[in-house]
């Protein structure tokens, strides 16, 4: 790949944090610090081919400040901007607004592993591989679509800035104005404003993506840059979503988690053996439908379940998940994920991953009811970490001393007043061109598949607007982007979104 550097503004070089002997300690104020520019990129010229094509692409990496409504810069947002450069008509071209989520999470995850024209070196399910770094990625939406990745405040290199004399806000100052559903939401929307006015993309269809918590985001981003800034969208994309703030406690919660459970059992060979023998998508078609069925007014029940008929749901129970029917009784037919993550392979001495169970742990003692650590989490940073902070040095040539924060301090996070699920429901009621597509992989257990369903179900109660949500399953888990097969086909499913939800010419917004 040849890289034209053309630095548009010098990025931040500081000084390294200085060690001195304790006979020379200086204060707090005489130590340098790493700082980041509030407005400064750096863009590079580079070549891909994708989906079959070959074209070049321009990557401006660098920072955008938020700004309040004193046009004062509060923080400074890290961004990697993807765009075609063989593009005639700029405004027939759709730009995708990419965020991650945590909350607290950088959004090096589908940069490099996903929809981006680089993607993380690992092997072809997704585990770590040395040496560590990035490749092309010949199946990046990038063919169809330019695309922004945005850091929120603290995390990538992104951080908040100090006013005109020097100070830093407070926590509880920053927590307001940065740290909650409410605030991410009415930030990030003043900065897109920026953003697609800055670069000139108003004519452009436009389309959020977000991952994990990143879904939350975009729900009430879609309402709030609709409603705030009068931009309007082509679609949303939900990648492994959060509840959204839709309600979905108690049996539902519970019952929900069943067909996961079942793939997980699936994928390791721990059912019996007349499942074993079905492929995984005709067993989760059987135990959705006995989720819906049976399993979730059984919990409904409670105590009130004749004795006869828990015991038959507690048979049933453990033949799907792959747990003993002592274990299903003992938990009042109700597993938690931590314990099933423990649970499942005990006997082989192993746990499995919480965001991907194709992941295997070892734990000090296999006595205990949930897992010493994360093992698809360790995996991940194990090779995310050192691609991102070389990619971004040395390919797009944006250097700096600030640490680029994997995940940020945010917390506490104020999750008060979440309607984002409600918001994306009237954005799609006011805006006839706006598409959502849910995208799930069936081997999560944090945000698992059919909560996701759930979610689809539950966005639109009236079904008014069925036709504008699809859900797409695949055999990964949240982020299944990294196995090889399903990097190229959940581009596909996002690729065709987008051609599918750009209007013919002339087809008007209207009911």
């Amino acid at each position: 790949m040849n890289i034209f550097s053309q630095a548009l503004g010098a990025t931040c070089v500081a000084a390294a944090l200085l060690i001195a002997p304790a006979s020379f300690a200086l204060d707090d104020h005489a130590l340098p610090t790493a700082k980041i520019a509030a407005d400064d990129v750096v863009v590079t010229e580079h070549r891909a081919t994708i989906n079959g094509e070959r074209f070049e692409y321009t990557a401006t990496t660098g920072t955008q400040p938020v700004f309040n409504e004193a046009g004062e810069a509060t923080a400074a947002l890290f961004f990697t901007y993807y765009e075609r450069k063989d593009v005639k008509n700029r405004e027939n071209r759709p730009l995708v607004i990419s965020f991650n989520g945590g909350p607290g999470s950088a959004s090096v995850w589908m940069h490099i592993a996903y929809t981006g024209p680089k993607s993380l070196r690992v092997d072809d399910e997704g585990f770590p591989i040395m040496p560590y770094g990035v490749k092309d990625n010949p199946h990046s939406i990038l063919d169809v679509a330019d695309i922004v990745f945005v850091n929120p405040v603290n995390t990538g290199y992104s951080r908040v800035l100090p006013n005109d004399k020097g100070e830093m806000p407070s926590r509880d100052q920053q927590q307001k104005m940065f740290f909650g559903v409410n605030a991410d939401v009415k930030y990030l929307a003043d900065w897109v404003n920026t953003f697609v006015t800055r670069h000139e993309r108003w004519r452009s269809p436009k389309y959020l993506i977000g991952e994990s918590y990143g879904t939350t985001r975009v729900s009430g981003l879609a309402l709030e840059l609709q409603n705030r800034q009068w931009m309007y969208l082509n679609g949303v994309i939900l990648v492994s979503p959060t509840d959204i703030g839709i309600d979905r406690q108690g049996p539902v919660k519970a019952a929900n988690r069943l067909p996961y459970f079942a793939a997980a059992a699936w994928y390791h060979d721990a059912l019996p053996a007349d499942l074993q023998e079905k492929d995984l998508l005709d067993v989760l078609e059987e135990v959705e439908a006995y989720t819906l069925d049976t399993y979730l007014p059984a919990l409904a029940k409670g105590a009130m379940l004749p004795a006869n008929e828990r015991d038959q749901v507690a048979a049933q129970v453990a033949r799907y998940s792959g747990l003993s029917e002592q274990v299903v009784q003992r938990s009042n037919l109700d597993i938690s994920t931590s314990f099933f993550w423990k649970e499942l392979l005990r006997d082989r001495g192993q746990t499995v991953g919480r965001l991907d169970s194709r992941y295997l742990g070892i734990d000090r003692n296999d006595v205990g009811d949930s897992p010493d650590y994360n093992s698809e989490l360790t995996s991940w940073l194990h090779s995310f970490t050192p691609a991102i902070n070389y990619y971004l040095r040395e390919e797009l040539g944006y250097k700096t001393d600030v640490k680029y924060n994997m995940f940020g301090p945010v917390h506490p996070w104020d999750r008060s007043g979440d309607n984002t699920g409600e918001n994306l429901r009237q954005a799609m009621a006011q805006n006839p061109y706006l598409n959502v597509i849910i995208q799930s992989g069936y081997y999560d257990g944090a945000t698992n598949y059919f909560d996701a369903k759930y979610t689809g179900w539950h966005i639109d109660p009236s079904r008014k607007m069925a036709d504008r949500i699809d859900f797409k399953g695949y055999r990964s888990g949240h982020m299944m982007y990294l196995r090889a097969e399903d990097l190229k086909l959940a581009n596909d499913d996002l690729r065709e979104f987008i051609k599918a939800t750009i209007p013919a010419e002339g087809e008007a917004a209207k009911y």
